[in-house]
């Protein structure tokens, strides 16, 4: 056992690391194959969304943020070095790159992160010949990444496909469902879907996650809504409600489902800037917030959209906002 004197020079060493010029805070480093663990469900999920294969996503968040332990990844949650670009009105990260103080992008996690890198890819010009490829042209998609500006590394696309290889990441790209973590909740600090619990039915394993502290699961190719109720004890209705569903619509592989009731507002996020091709109810199943509050938030009527570039509010609006 530690003696009362040790734990007191703890302290006054931690004091000291947050007093010097350049505070290095301890953190858990991750692994390459706890990165690739905890983030393969966001990079298939994305696929499934925006057509960027969940390989080449995969790799370039592990070759820009250093399995997710640069600066830049750890206190801006920004995994693919993506920069303001002079259209960001979200917050802000300054540190040296090309130039001097350049600014950054600040996600409020990871996953957004890798929702705003599809979106980033999916609605430039300039990358619109890679969409034109297969899911599974990794090379491709590496060379075409580094022909149309993303990094100005001459050997970027060698290291993406050197990475893809060595870890087998194009097993990812031929899924039609977001694979389950399996790592503790202990590593999940690095990110905000923690595993919660598992379930296991048939012979396979099933992961609950939360968002928005509202458990919920992907839903897999096959499920039907007894698969769910068997395993969760949440009833078709209840599945419906919980995720603003009409009665009778069907299950769709890769979609989130919720397992309780969603929150009134985010805990995380004041509001969400909307991309192209986002419903309220999308945001509303991103956030974990009930479609009818973002509604009354944001003074729309039932059934109407917001616009591209609008800002949908998560929660209240302060009272400065109004």
């Amino acid at each position: 056992m530690r003696s009362i004197l040790a734990y007191i020079l703890i302290g006054f060493q931690l004091v000291a690391a947050a007093q010097s010029s350049n505070p290095e805070p301890p953190f858990e480093k991750l692994t390459r194959e706890q990165y690739i663990d905890l983030f393969a469900p966001f990079a298939v999920k994305e696929m499934l969304i925006s057509g960027v294969p969940a390989s080449i996503t995969l790799a370039q968040g592990i070759l820009e943020s250093g399995d997710g332990n640069s600066v830049l990844a750890r206190e801006a949650n920004n995994h693919f070095g993506i920069k303001c670009h002079g259209m960001w009105d979200g917050k802000k990260y300054y540190m040296d790159d090309d130039a001097k103080n350049e600014c950054f992008r600040v996600y409020g996690s990871v996953f957004d992160s890798y929702r705003d890198h599809s979106e980033f890819l999916s609605t430039r010009d300039r990358y619109a010949a890679l969409f034109e490829l297969k899911k599974t042209d990794y090379h491709g998609w590496a060379h075409g990444l580094k022909k149309a500006g993303y990094a100005t590394n001459p050997k970027y696309p060698h290291l993406l496909i050197k990475i893809i290889e060595e870890n087998g990441l194009a097993k990812y790209d031929r899924m039609k469902t977001p694979p389950d973590s399996k790592k503790s909740s202990s590593q999940s600090k690095h990110h905000t879907e923690k595993p919660k619990e598992t379930a296991v039915s048939s012979g396979q394993q099933r992961q609950m996650y939360l968002r928005n502290n509202v458990r919920y699961v992907w839903v897999m190719e096959g499920d039907k809504y007894k698969t769910l109720e068997n395993l969760f004890q949440v009833r078709e209705w209840q599945i419906q409600k919980y995720n603003d569903l009409p009665k009778g619509a069907q299950l769709i592989p890769g979609e989130r489902v919720y397992l309780q009731p969603k929150r009134n507002s985010n805990t995380e996020q004041d509001y969400h800037v909307v991309a192209k091709g986002e419903t309220l109810r999308w945001i509303s199943q991103e956030y974990g917030v009930k479609l009818k509050r973002l509604y009354r938030y944001n003074e729309l009527s039932l059934g109407e959209e917001p616009a591209i570039g609008d800002k949908v509010w998560l929660r209240r609006k302060r009272q400065k906002d109004y």
